[in-house]
């Protein structure tokens, strides 16, 4: 059985644990002591089923486009060692945007933070292995966005834990399915609870403006054949979460024809070909790739055409 450690919470006597008494008896008859015993009276104590969930975030936790993790601890408060079946929620009321769940995870190194690949997944209405009285036990929720959600939405997401042998009202009795082959007795907690962890989304969300100055032999701004129009795009990413495979791309306009080598990335040059550098150009159009942009940049895309 996989147990953590954790403060003691005065679960009680063990379930299974047999607890024997034997009166005695002393007189005297004809001057003499005597001493006698009555019959050995056992109980087997019965096993009682409660259990605690504790979110362990202290906050919301940012959800942008990757994923998000929930940290629960489930605490078995009853007096033997129980499974508990887990159950996940994220369609609740009372706030945004709901979640994707896409897995639920017990810390099975006991590092308490969540590992990818390492970290044993639980599927969907499955059990947590056996925890030991007084014991708890990290459990992770992870999650990506869904829907439409706007920059600093929250979503709730419940994790409710019930155990395994049974659940119900206070006092419920489940014969010989305690530890020890004793009852088994739902407290108070009726042998399930649950708690709420929330996230909040992190969305980025682009903005291009683009602007034209005109320049032409006659030391002018009209736009007459042999003009040079350098055209100005400036992509802004605003919001507190980041976009990814941002590419702006525009065509070379009809009438007009690129100036080569004219392309520029923040003032800095870029190559007209396809090669290493953000961007490329040609008698079509032109296209760079920003990638990742966090909210609150922007940069600044030029490159000139002249008219025809």
């Amino acid at each position: 059985m996989l147990s953590v450690s954790a403060p003691a919470l005065a679960a009680g006597v063990a379930a299974g644990t047999l607890i024997e008494n034997t009166a005695t008896a002393t007189y005297t008859t004809g001057g003499d002591p005597e001493t006698v015993d009555s019959n050995t009276v056992s109980i087997l104590v019965d096993e009682l089923l409660d259990v605690e969930v504790s979110s362990l975030d202290a906050s919301a936790v940012p959800l942008g486009g990757g994923n998000a993790v929930l940290s629960f601890e489930v605490t078995n408060t009853g007096n033997g060692p129980e499974a508990f079946e887990l159950t996940v929620d994220p369609a609740l009321s009372g706030d945004d945007f709901n979640p994707a769940v896409s897995l639920v995870a017990y810390d099975s190194n006991g590092n308490d933070v969540y590992d990818s690949g390492v970290d044993t997944v639980i599927p969907t209405g499955g059990a947590t292995p056996l925890i030991d009285a007084d014991d708890s036990l990290r459990i992770f929720v992870v999650v990506t966005l869904a829907g439409s959600p706007a920059d600093g939405d929250t979503g709730d997401v419940d994790l409710t834990a019930t155990a395994a042998t049974g659940s119900g009202p206070a006092g419920t009795v489940f014969a010989g399915a305690g530890d020890g082959g004793g009852d088994a007795v739902t407290g108070t907690t009726t042998a399930e609870d649950d708690d709420i962890g929330t996230v909040i989304a992190e969305i980025g969300v682009v903005s291009l403006v683009k602007s034209a100055e005109i320049s032409n032999p006659n030391g002018d701004d009209e736009a007459v054949p042999g003009a040079t129009v350098t055209f100005s795009i400036v992509a802004s990413v605003s919001g507190t979460g980041s976009v990814d495979d941002l590419v702006v791309a525009d065509t070379i306009p009809t009438g007009t024809t690129y100036v080569a080598s004219s392309l520029t990335l923040d003032s800095a040059s870029l190559t007209d070909g396809a090669d290493a550098d953000e961007g490329e150009a040609s008698g079509a159009g032109i296209e760079v790739d920003l990638g990742t942009v966090a909210g609150g940049d922007s940069h600044t895309i030029e490159f000139s055409v002249t008219i025809d």
